[in-house]
Parts: C-alpha cells; structure tokens; sequence
C-alpha cells in the first residue's frame, strides 16, 4: 500500500506541458512537423528532465539537474535581439500567454519566416486566429523594429484576430498604436467600429459607420459593417433593405450578391433568391457551386419547370466539378420521386451521367 501510494505522489508531482498548449500552437498548422517531436524540444528548452523524477520516501522531491544549453548557435537564427530600451511599450500578456515560450524558439524559425506565415494568411483570408495572436504577438514585441512598413498591418490583422479570441488587451493596444500613427483614418476608425461590435455597442458603431459614410459616401467596408449589424441583431428585413441600396451603387459585387441570396434563402424567398445567384452565374459561369445552390433553390421552389431547371444545373454542377457531392445527391434525388414521371427515373438519371461521361474518380 505504501510503495502504491509512494507511485501515485510521483505521477501527480510530475510536471507535463498542459493540453492547451499543445493544441494552441499545433506544429501542422504553423509551420509543418510533427506534434510529438515538441515534447522533448521543450523540456530541454524548459530545463527539465523528459523523464519523470521519482520522488524518495519521506523527503522532499529532487529537482531535476538543467540541461545545457548547446554552445553553438543555431544556424539561420538571428543574432539575439537588444535589451529593450526603458519606456518602450509592449503588447500585453497574461494568463497562460505569459508562461508560454515563444514561438520562435518552439519551432526554431525566425523572425522572416513569422512575418511570411503573417502574410500568406492575410493574402489567402484564414481565418485561424488564435495562430495569428500567437505568431503576431511576438512579432509585435520582440520584432517591430525589424519589420518596418508591414508592422501596421500586423498590427491590424492580429488587432481582428484577438476580438476574435476575446483579447480585448491585445485588440486595444493595437488600436492605439494604429490611432497614434494614422489619427482621423478612415480603416482605423472602422476598426474602432468592430470592436465596439465585439463588445455588443451596436448603437455606437452605427454611429461611428454613418459618420464614416458623411465623409466618404463611397467607403464600401463602412456599409457592410451596417449590414453585418443587423444580420447579428436578427433584423434580417433591414439587412436586406440596406444591401439592396449598397447593391444599386456597387452592382458588379459578387460577395453582396451572395449574401443578398442567402438572406433571401432565410426568409424563404426563393425566387429572389434564385434571381442574385442568376446574377453570379452570368458574372462566373465558371463557377460549379454557383450551380449547384441555384439548382437547388429551384428545386426547392417545386414545380415541374422549376425541376428541368434544376436538374439541368446539377448536371452543369457536375459537368464543371465532378466531385461535387451535393451536385450528385441532388440528380439522384430525382431518381426517388414518382416513378409516373418517367424522365425523372433512375435510369434515366444513370444515362444523363454516362452521356456526360462521369465517373467516380
């Protein structure tokens, strides 16, 4: 019972890396390797054995000896940064962000590389925010004077990701960065707009985008900030009034487009709905997923014109991608209805598939 209970002090006195850790900064998503090469890189980083130290009975556990440190520099690092001087301002940190070690060291890369992750996921629209406070906020407080012009939008995309991981300490000391460099901005004070969104001030950030809008009638990201307002106030009908007016001034924007239609798709709507994505398809015809949700609004609207439309697109859909699974799943739909319709039996379906030649690689 003793030498039991002895094991069992062991195994809670042990100190591991906490899970949070390790999902929060997950190799694959930051800069490839694997996820269980990081164990012992961090316990020598840490000064730790990687291996649990056994406590003696009737005393106090030892400590573990520190690991040395290798006396040869890693090669493409850069030289260690200077003290930073007195007064410099740096971004907040706290809680567990405080204890983690940096990513740089984590994953033996260096400050070129954090700024090229930076700007790949600006460029291609990710949306994984909590990589972006991680990588971003260490550029911003070991690397601003390195970085030159890109620090302002470093600033500004890791200022969205933290709203979006509720690090308003982060979001504000960006956004007074930004406000001391560029004061009267136009972009700043929008941001200044989302973040009264994301603590729930809609009334302020209206008022902030309408005057925004009195100065520069044309500021196109002020008006689809109005319009998310009121998609995250429930007030559809409004949102849909709003986007109208912004479509009437921006025709040729393919992303209102899509956002009227899926308003439309809430509401029920479906002949307006079918009406924007007929505009996109004359915009893109090109594109297979534009297709298929048109085809699937007619479906939806019922009726024998309204279905030969329908399996018309879903057969495009799957001409254009034939991979489209939805696209697939909507023709054989077809095949299930009345067998009095002929046209819609499941033969017929299996010849219009070989006449377009797809198969199921």
């Amino acid at each position: 019972m003793a030498e039991g209970k002895e094991k069992k002090t062991t195994h809670q006195n042990h100190k591991r890396p906490s899970a949070s850790f390790l999902l929060t900064l997950c190799p694959e998503r930051l800069f490839g390797g694997s996820p269980y090469s990081l164990l012992p890189t961090l316990a020598a980083r840490l000064g730790r054995s990687a291996t649990p130290q056994r406590r003696p009975s009737g005393g106090v556990p030892q400590a573990a000896a520190p690991s040395p440190r290798p006396a040869s520099p890693r090669r493409g690092r850069p030289p260690p940064s200077p003290p930073m001087r007195a007064g410099a301002v740096t971004a907040p940190r706290h809680g567990a962000a405080a204890k983690m070690a940096k990513v740089s060291e984590m994953y033996d890369v260096t400050w070129e590389d954090m700024r090229d992750k930076m700007r790949k996921w600006r460029e291609e629209n990710y949306r994984n925010s909590e990589q972006i406070v991680d990588v971003g906020e260490e550029l911003i407080n070991e690397y601003a004077s390195k970085l030159g012009d890109d620090i302002w939008i470093i600033y500004e995309q890791v200022m969205i990701a933290a709203l979006d991981c509720s690090r308003d300490d982060l979001a504000m000391f960006c956004l007074q960065e930004l406000r001391r460099q560029f004061p009267g901005s136009h972009r700043v004070k929008r941001l200044t707009g989302m973040r009264f969104e994301a603590m729930e001030r809609y009334d302020d950030a209206i008022q902030l985008y309408d005057r925004i809008l009195q100065e520069d009638s044309t500021n196109t990201a002020a008006r689809k900030r109005k319009i998310a307002i009121r998609k995250a106030q429930g007030k559809n009908l409004e949102a849909i009034r709003e986007l109208n007016e912004y479509l009437e001034q921006f025709v040729g924007d393919q992303e209102a487009w899509h956002e009227l239609a899926e308003l439309y798709i809430n509401e029920h709507d479906y002949a307006k709905a079918a009406f924007c994505l007929e505009e996109l398809m004359m915009t893109n015809p090109h594109n297979h997923l534009y297709c298929q949700q048109y085809a699937e609004v007619k479906y939806t609207q019922g009726g024998l014109e309204n279905l030969e439309l329908s399996r018309k697109y879903f057969a495009q859909a799957l001409k254009l991608n034939n991979r489209n699974m939805r696209a697939l799943f909507g023709l054989y739909m077809f095949a299930g209805r009345s067998k009095k319709e002929s046209k819609y039996s499941l033969k017929a379906v299996e010849d219009m598939l070989e006449t377009l030649q797809i198969t199921q690689s």
